[in-house]
């Protein structure tokens, strides 16, 4: 689940870059990055959830799984995403807080506010006039 929390902040970040190198001034092409950046920021607020529910609530068994790369070669895509989501006992560790916050909740908090402020680009984008 970190692991996929930084692809989410890194993908937002590489967006966010050419976004701002191309900084376009057509309504729709911001609006287009800034959906395409809300979006991963869903995305990653939901990796970051489940994070948050397996360290606080997790697994009996302890078992640590196969990685990405193994299962993107050995199953369909279809099969991937469940397995990714079921968690392992890896997740529940918490291997360090700031002010009381694991990775998890920074990064949910993180999420949100890129969500937030992308969103907020498309409102005021639609609202010049």
């Amino acid at each position: 689940m970190c692991i996929l929390q930084r692809y989410a902040f890194i993908t937002i970040a590489i967006f966010a870059l050419i976004a701002s190198v191309h900084n376009p001034n057509q309504k729709l092409v911001k609006n287009c990055y800034s959906l395409v950046i809300s979006s991963l920021a869903l995305v990653g607020s939901t990796i970051s959830i489940r994070h948050l529910y397996l360290e606080n609530n997790p697994p009996e068994i302890f078992d640590c799984g196969a990685d990405l790369g193994y299962m993107l070669d050995a199953f369909p895509v279809t099969q991937v995403f469940p397995l990714i989501f079921k968690g392992t006992g890896d997740c529940s560790e918490i291997p360090w807080s700031f002010l009381g916050l694991s990775f998890a909740g920074w990064a949910l908090l993180w999420f949100i506010l890129f969500f937030v402020l992308a969103t907020l680009v498309i409102f005021f984008e639609n609202t010049e006039d």
